[in-house]
């Protein structure tokens, strides 16, 4: 008995001492609290940022979104950022942290990559600062509300713009193909000089001046070229979270320009059910601005492609020569044949070529080695696909109409190359 009562009292005096202990911790707490609240919203500094949004945004490509930070607090503050980003990067744990010495400043980059056109919504941008003791964070919010717009790649069209007309082509995947041939027009008749081909005399205008006179042509220029794009159901399909559709767009864009640099005329227009977001081909200032408003607001729909109406609008709209891009995608030889009459009417009065697609996903499985005889079976299939895109080839070359069988990533490369090909060619 006696022994309970010490142990009673011994347990007592203990947990008097330890509740003096106790209180004496919370207030060093709330001391360290309230020196916190002090250093943070009291004092006269505090963290100033800038969120520095272009005017647009670049789809399918890797955009800069730079911010700068600057720390007037007489302290080292650790800084963690968090920017609202738009809902369509479906991204919620996005966020910066660093330390920011006082009176320093500091620029910080991240990238988005948008795989949609449209408006984007940015929310704000939301800096939270704490002191060396890190109790507590204060908010800072800056740049509130912002709205920007997602257009085609121009930063491919810039990339793609330079190195076109350079000598660096080989570093891209662009091939330099000698000029083999030449589609020419009369421009005067002139005086021989030495160097002239002999071959361009006229003899006609030689007799009547008594001395040697030569014809002088000149490349023909302002050549139609035209982008045509289906924006059926087929180009919905997705590669690397962009759409086929959007793939064809960036390409568009891009060779529109270098057509235009080329002395070209550049125009397009896209179709489904029905012909729509039509540019007539020319090489005007403001032509480039007009393509790339068209293809901003181009977007595909869930109808199949009316081939027969595409034939009869080029047949009535386009009187001259003119080579036609045509951005599709094709699957099966048996959805080629349904279209390939369409196909050759077209191609007996322009330069067609069809560019369609490379199932890249199904050449990754067919690429790796089977474990069951599940995966075999499977791998056949995808194979069989991947022989048929070959065959489509070999079908819409045998009628004489040119092609491009490419990946998704490669698409603009292997289109530069063939306009290239065929102007050095002077097949139109």
């Amino acid at each position: 008995m006696l022994t309970c009562i010490l142990i009673g009292f011994l347990v007592a005096f203990i947990f008097q001492n330890l509740l003096g202990v106790f209180q004496i911790l919370f207030y060093v707490f709330v001391l360290l609290i309230v020196a916190d609240i002090l250093l943070l919203f009291v004092s006269k500094g505090r963290i100033e940022g800038k969120r520095e949004l272009p005017d647009k945004l670049s789809n399918g490509d890797e955009n800069p979104i730079p911010i700068n930070i600057s720390n007037t607090y007489l302290f080292t503050a650790t800084i963690k950022i968090i920017d609202e980003l738009p809902f369509q990067f479906q991204k919620r744990d996005f966020g910066l942290e660093s330390n920011l010495k006082s009176g320093a400043a500091k620029f910080y980059n991240y990238h988005i990559r948008p795989t949609e056109r449209g408006s984007y919504s940015f929310g704000s941008l939301n800096i939270f600062a704490s002191s060396p003791l890190g109790l507590l964070a204060r908010r800072f919010q800056f740049d509130q509300a912002a709205e920007i717009p997602v257009y085609p790649s121009f930063l491919q069209l810039r990339k793609y713009d330079l190195i076109a007309f350079s000598n660096r082509l080989f570093e891209y995947g662009l091939k330099k193909i000698r000029r083999i041939g030449h589609t020419m027009e009369f421009e005067q008749i002139k005086d021989y000089v030495i160097g002239d081909d002999i071959r361009n005399i006229n003899w006609k205008a030689t007799a009547k001046r008594n001395q040697l006179m030569v014809n002088q042509y000149q490349d023909e220029k302002s050549q139609p070229i035209y982008s045509v794009i289906d924006k059926g159901r087929v180009m919905k399909m997705p590669f690397n979270g962009l759409k086929l559709l959007d793939y064809a767009i960036n390409a568009t864009l891009v060779i529109s320009n270098i057509a235009i640099k080329k002395n070209d005329k550049a125009g397009m227009f896209a179709f489904s059910n029905a012909i729509q977001n039509r540019v007539v081909a020319d090489r005007r200032s403001s032509q480039m601005n007009l393509i790339l408003e068209t293809l901003y607001n181009l977007d595909t729909n869930f109808v199949e492609s009316d081939f027969s109406r595409l034939y009869i609008d080029i047949k009535r709209n386009l009187n001259q020569r003119s080579l036609l891009l045509l951005y599709t995608n094709f699957e099966t030889l048996d959805a080629l044949h349904r279209q390939l009459p369409y196909l050759q009417a077209i191609s007996k009065n322009h330069l067609l070529v069809v560019i369609f697609f490379e199932n890249t996903e199904l050449q990754d499985f067919a690429s790796k080695p089977p474990k069951n005889t599940h995966q075999i079976f499977e791998q056949t299939i995808a194979e069989k696909f991947i022989y048929e895109k070959k065959r489509i080839v070999n079908e819409l070359r045998k009628y004489g109409i040119q092609t491009i069988l490419t990946k998704p990533e490669d698409l603009t490369i292997n289109t530069i190359n063939k306009y290239l090909e065929i102007k050095a060619r002077g097949l139109i």
